[in-house]
């Protein structure tokens, strides 16, 4: 990519998180949301702006329907007597995205889920250890 290119989106991109961070402050309860989001690990200005904006419900719903509403929420795969596997499924994608993201960061910053992470990627693939631990979140 070329410098000058790469120049200008920085500074569009730096412009649009300046917006998003003022509307945020305006707003009594987007400041209240975004004060509860942000001390998660893995919880940055972007992931707050996003679940605040995608998740106008949030505070006001269980622990299990967040985990449903963000996809995250293991869904039966049962038809009749068959008991099949759970998968996780469904929910808002942009959220699951920001939340897996999220989850890769704090298995990657904090110590605690670092090590957290490390058991569950034992036996298993990337994507089971962030998407439990992006669960554990909720």
């Amino acid at each position: 990519m070329n410098n000058n290119l790469k120049d200008v989106l920085d500074t569009q991109i730096d412009d649009i998180e300046h917006r998003i961070e003022n509307v945020i402050a305006r707003v009594e309860i987007f400041v209240a949301r975004a004060g509860l989001l942000r001390p998660i690990p893995g919880i940055g200005p972007v992931s707050a702006a996003m679940l605040i904006a995608e998740m106008p419900e949030l505070g006001r719903m269980t622990a299990g329907e967040a985990a449903a509403v963000t996809g995250l929420a293991p869904v039966p795969l049962d038809s009749g007597a068959m008991r099949g596997r759970r998968a996780i499924a469904g929910g808002r994608r942009s959220l699951g995205h920001v939340l897996f993201q999220a989850a890769l960061a704090a298995a990657y910053h904090a110590p605690v889920l670092k090590l957290v992470a490390k058991r569950l990627k034992s036996g298993k693939n990337h994507t089971n250890s962030s998407s439990l631990q992006s669960h554990a979140d909720w």
